[in-house]
């Protein structure tokens, strides 16, 4: 059967293949700067990405406090100012927007560090980031950016299983810090 026919008789394989595909084309060295930025356990985080992206920026700042990080998402209205010391960590495919952009500049000025995951490796948000991750997105049967967005998410939880493993109890300490108000 070829992947025309999968996609119109099991669709989620043909999500799942696209998915395999691209995670098989990760840099695996720029994968593990990507791990490295986070090796200061008390280093604040910021979240940010636009539209879907931000999304995906969201549910990555949630697994980052779940293990026990100090997270915030750009913009929440609980979130304080960057400073020097922190990281900030934009998601966009493009590289190019407006807002993320100005908020890398931003978080530059004040000295904290920037890392980045986009297709874009040549984008004006790449050569802004200390930390580039390119997303290797070429073409794709899904709609929109859902390629990229899937696998923005898996990276990031990706670096969260790694760093869960190196934690003695880190599973029971996120059911711990796993929202209880419902």
């Amino acid at each position: 059967m070829d992947s025309r026919q999968i996609a119109r008789s099991r669709p989620w394989l043909a999500v799942g293949q696209e998915i395999a595909d691209l995670l098989g084309r990760i840099d695996a060295d720029a994968f593990a700067r990507l791990v490295q930025a986070f090796d200061d356990p008390d280093q604040r985080w910021f979240f940010s990405g636009q539209g879907r992206s931000g999304l995906v920026a969201q549910m990555g700042a949630m697994r980052f406090m779940h293990l026990g990080r100090a997270v915030h998402f750009v913009g929440e209205a609980s979130a304080p100012s960057i400073r020097k010391g922190d990281a900030l960590l934009i998601i966009s495919g493009s590289g190019e927007t407006p807002v993320s952009t100005g908020f890398a500049r931003i978080a530059k000025a004040e000295g904290a560090k920037v890392v980045t995951l986009t297709h874009q490796p040549a984008g004006t948000l790449a050569g802004i980031a200390d930390v580039t991750l390119h997303v290797p997105v070429e073409k794709s049967q899904q709609f929109g950016g859902s390629l990229f967005e899937q696998s923005c998410l898996i990276l990031l939880d990706s670096i969260v299983l790694f760093m869960a493993q190196q934690i003695p109890g880190a599973h029971r300490l996120m059911l711990h810090r796993h929202t209880n108000l419902q």
